[in-house]
């Protein structure tokens, strides 16, 4: 995640010389992306909520998933975020907001009805060691440039020398500044893409570590996405927009090892967590002997 946020600042640094370079006159653009990105990082937890139909639920309302998130953060020394419930039969969980202290953790009724409580909790985890790495922040100021170069092409298809240069018509800068764009937007896009698989490994991590069985995230994992093939069509579409969030897309079928996918292929996750599960035994068999 450090070398591909390094890439990412690299590409980044390179834009803005490349822009000033060209004397494009994209303030407005950097301001109004800074205005979306602000808005999106403050608003991103009831966005999400809305989208999923989801609402808080308060201890009387769930108190089995109160609990369980009491215990979890507890463990993982976090403070205890609001806790949501949406109703679909999409097994799912989220979480959202820019801080620990902002935070919102959500499960749809389909993924309590699907796993046992156990493998639920380590659900739980996952998406809470997704706040306690503040993901949601990383990967809005991860996506910053790559929304302010789309924003560019757009601005420059649709304008065209308008956005200026040394010469009288501005076409060589505008010419330099949309090439600039849309190499970024490009690079950028694998880059997010790759930030995204590798915070999904640190979240199962996380989780696994903070219950100690690494075996009922893989459990839970394997469930979800076998239950996700008996859900009507029209609820995965439903949910689509927020399978970036989710603890598996709901395109399950088609999240295979490419570089297009937001989450690390699934055999590959199952695979990471029972090398940590033998690692977590290790000790204790060598204090059996």
């Amino acid at each position: 995640m450090l070398l591909t946020m390094f890439l990412l600042g690299l590409l980044y640094v390179a834009f803005v010389v490349a822009l000033i370079y060209a004397g494009a006159g994209a303030v407005i653009i950097l301001v109004v992306v800074g205005g979306l990105a602000l808005a999106q990082l403050f608003l991103s937890d009831k966005l999400a909520l809305a989208a999923m139909g989801a609402k808080e639920v308060t201890p009387e309302e769930a108190p089995g998933l109160h609990a369980m998130i009491d215990r979890l953060c507890i463990q993982a020394d976090l403070p205890k975020p609001r806790v949501a419930v949406a109703d679909t039969p999409v097994p799912n969980a989220f979480a959202m907001g820019r801080s620990p202290k902002k935070a919102v953790v959500c499960a749809t009724t389909g993924i309590m009805r699907t796993l046992e409580p156990h493998e639920l909790e380590a659900v739980m985890a996952h998406e809470l060691a997704h706040v306690k790495n503040r993901d949601v922040l990383i990967m809005t100021v991860a996506s910053f440039f790559a929304s302010v170069a789309a924003m560019i092409m757009q601005f420059g298809f649709l304008f065209g020398g308008g956005m200026g240069g040394d010469d009288d018509d501005g076409s060589p800068a505008i010419i330099v500044v949309l090439l600039v764009s849309l190499f970024v937007y490009v690079v950028s896009f694998f880059l997010m893409l790759a930030l995204s698989r590798y915070r999904e490994f640190s979240a199962d991590r996380g989780a696994a570590l903070v219950t100690g069985r690494p075996s009922a995230l893989s459990s839970a994992l394997l469930k979800i996405s076998g239950a996700m093939e008996n859900v009507p069509q029209r609820d995965l579409r439903a949910a689509g927009d927020m399978n970036a969030f989710f603890i598996v897309p709901t395109s399950v079928k088609s999240a295979v090892q490419t570089i297009f996918s937001t989450h690390p292929p699934m055999e590959k996750r199952i695979e990471r967590l029972g090398q940590l599960e033998a690692q977590l035994q290790a000790p204790a068999a060598a204090l059996g002997r």
